[in-house]
């Protein structure tokens, strides 16, 4: 069953506007019971702006009427209209993220000049104008832009990335293979720490203290 755009906004002006039963409010707005009781007694953990679904197309009068004439009644809910989907044009960024978008972008130029500043655009979710000015830095903050990778900072993702990468690259004539070397510094640091462990825990095994415990795979550092 449909169910409205908003449902616990929708339920809080039900709540308060409507004589419907709780059960005919929770079944409509697709709400256990209990969500709408907590509602009602205003002790749900947001409190909540009630969304009149009249108003939405949602449902009608005649229909609440009839419910509330009926506490057997199932509302039935109206197609509201289309909601509007971005198909093109820049991704959203939350609030939050925005001010990472900057570096995002140095990053990628540094790292991948093959990439258009159009797919830039579309991969964070910029301007060409803001590329641009990083670009050839006369960006108003560019003293303190430095380049991350997007993928760390939440901009984008690894796939998006590297389908972008291995686009440019092909409509370059790059036929070199995209290898992410993000991880190497820390792979490298991890490696040395086993090492470090293995050694402090052979001598202690020389020096007669507690036995090192038996290895369930091969040292690959024998070799």
């Amino acid at each position: 069953m449909a169910q409205p755009l908003m449902p616990h906004a929708t339920a809080s002006w039900m709540v308060d506007n409507t004589a419907l039963s709780f059960e005919q409010i929770a079944e409509f707005c697709g709400l256990h019971i209990l969500e709408v009781q907590a509602i009602a007694d205003d002790t749900a953990a947001t409190k909540l702006t009630g969304r009149d679904p009249v108003r939405a197309h949602e449902i009608t009068q005649d229909e609440i009427d009839k419910g509330q004439a009926d506490p057997n009644y199932r509302l039935q809910m109206l197609k509201g209209p289309e909601q509007v989907r971005r198909t093109k044009g820049p991704r959203y960024t939350p609030v939050s993220k925005r001010q990472d978008k900057p570096d995002g972008i140095a990053w990628i130029i540094r790292n991948h000049p093959e990439i258009t500043d159009g797919a830039i655009g579309l991969l964070i979710g910029t301007t060409r104008t803001t590329i641009a000015a990083i670009r050839d830095r006369s960006h108003w903050n560019i003293a303190n832009i430095t380049p991350k990778d997007p993928v760390t900072l939440g901009l984008t993702t690894q796939r998006e990335l590297d389908a972008a990468v291995a686009k440019a690259a092909k409509a370059a004539g790059i036929e070199a293979p995209v290898t992410d070397t993000r991880l190497e510094g820390d792979r490298e640091a991890l490696l040395g720490q086993l090492r470090a462990e293995r050694t402090a825990a052979r001598e202690a095994e020389l020096a007669g203290e507690t036995p090192a415990p038996k290895p369930l795979f091969d040292d690959p550092f024998k070799r």
